[in-house]
């Protein structure tokens, strides 16, 4: 336990090295949200990727490949398509309007550009947020609770507490800026291990032929399109669309596109994360690939292939090391999520409700307030381990993505939704999330809730505003 905990003791001195290294330059609520605007492209294109990809990288993603085969790489292909777009058409005028209405947040973009004075979209977007980003958090939780019970032997619980007590520091030693530093240092860290780790076990496994017998042993497939039926192809359309729409409705990504320095750097930060995406998806689809054939007795937990894989190859503090890239991509995910609920809470309910006139450094000590309740209401959903860190994470995704994505599109680039159809497209979108998984079981074709999600939020939005059509419309 001693070479584990040296491992992880070095990883995290570097962490907060860098914590306390940037602390200095988070002296505004512009600085402490989106970085003053202020940051480079390769310091963009980290944050808003290494922040994306959490503990479902490594865990969530390689159990779905390990578990059922090539067929599942069209859930990478669909999230490399929409994130490309995301780069495409959202950042660039994200970037640019919120700074024309000097929003820092994404409720108060929506509120400014809907001219919505009630309070009530600032209301409708906390609500969803804390609902859908607790159920996030929590799954980064599992995922640290996991890893701690295989370094160190652990119990679940006592391992998750300790994953929490990893993660809270950080927020409280910066913010934006600060997190953007880690990211850039955890997103290369975790490129070159779930880089790394594939190659040296595809030889072991008998290459490409090993893992083709495997896989035949098993009951696999390796095809990437089984057969052209009708079924297998609205398959293969829901899964690239049904994870891939949400990147147009996660704060906690969109928000970095409103930190970059310049419009003009939008298209060399696009290539430099889009490049780290493919590469990063590409290896940790290998790494359930070779699973399959090097754990051929099976695994008890699924979403440990990556963790175990890693176990033979090292001296125990390198593999402490090693794994760290894990504890990495779940702290920058939960870090820029918890910050993005608690600065939601602060100034939509907080400022919004309570308190209008609260200065800069009460609002900072709110925000840290609400770090920690929303940190311990996740700890509690993740305490009972409820689902597999892959479900959790889905679940979330697609009820930000379905009550945020479509509203974000008609802000950018439409004139006909109004501030009432913001209300009914928010609305909508998160209650279908919430609903869909109990109307789904009963179908006879498993539809990804955000397509239904995406779809009739977006009708609402159009009915909405066309019924509203002469009540104060949005310009």
């Amino acid at each position: 336990m001693i070479n584990e905990l040296l491992g992880i003791a070095l990883y995290v001195a570097i962490l907060f090295g860098i914590g306390f290294l940037s602390f200095r330059r988070e002296q505004t609520a512009s600085y402490i949200l989106i970085g003053g605007r202020s940051l480079n492209y390769w310091l963009t294109a980290m944050a808003a990727h290494a922040s994306d990809m959490s503990s479902w990288l490594f865990m969530g993603f390689p159990a779905v490949i390990f578990m059922g085969g090539v067929f599942n790489v069209w859930f990478a292909v669909g999230l490399c398509l929409f994130m490309f777009l995301n780069w495409l058409i959202v950042a660039p005028r994200v970037r640019m309007q919120t700074e024309e209405y000097n929003s820092l947040t994404f409720s108060s973009f929506y509120e400014s550009h809907f001219h919505d004075t009630s309070g009530l979209i600032r209301i409708f977007t906390a609500v969803i947020s804390l609902i859908f980003y607790t159920i996030y958090i929590s799954a980064g939780m599992v995922g640290l609770g996991l890893l701690m019970n295989f370094l160190f032997e652990i119990n679940y619980h006592l391992s998750i507490s300790v994953g929490v007590l990893v993660v809270i520091p950080y927020l409280f030693i910066g913010g934006y800026t600060t997190l953007a530093w880690i990211d850039l240092f955890q997103g290369i860290f975790l490129l070159l291990v779930i880089v790394l780790i594939p190659l040296m076990v595809f030889p072991k496994v008998g290459g490409w032929a090993g893992i083709q017998a495997a896989a035949q042993a098993k009951d696999i497939s390796l095809s990437l399109i089984p057969n052209a039926r009708p079924e297998t192809l609205w398959k293969i359309f829901f899964a690239i669309c049904g994870w891939g729409i949400g990147y147009f409705g996660q704060p906690h990504i969109i928000t970095k596109f409103m930190g970059i320095r310049k419009v003009s750097h939008i298209k060399k930060s696009m290539a430099v994360g889009m490049t780290w995406q493919v590469i990063a998806l590409g290896s940790a689809t290998l790494v359930g690939l070779i699973g399959i054939a090097y754990f051929s007795q099976g695994l008890n937990d699924s979403e440990l292939v990556f963790v175990n894989m890693v176990e033979g190859l090292f001296h125990p503090i390198i593999i402490a090391f090693i794994l760290c890239a894990v504890l990495g991509a779940t702290i920058s995910t939960m870090d820029s999520q918890i910050l993005v609920l608690a600065s939601s809470l602060t100034e939509d309910f907080y400022k919004r409700i309570f308190h209008k006139d609260a200065t800069s450094k009460e609002l900072l000590w709110i925000t840290r307030l609400f770090i920690l309740l929303v940190t311990a209401l996740a700890f509690v959903i993740a305490f009972f381990k409820i689902s597999t860190i892959y479900s959790l994470v889905f679940f979330a995704w697609s009820g930000l993505g379905s009550a945020f994505g479509p509203l974000l599109i008609f802000c950018l680039y439409s004139k006909k939704a109004n501030k009432y159809g913001a209300w009914g497209g928010i609305i909508v979108g998160g209650a279908v999330a919430l609903l869909w998984p109990l109307i789904n079981r009963r179908l006879p074709l498993d539809i990804p809730t955000l397509i239904p999600g995406f779809l009739l939020s977006s009708f609402a939005i159009l009915i909405f505003s066309y019924f509203t059509r002469h009540k104060n419309l949005s310009r």
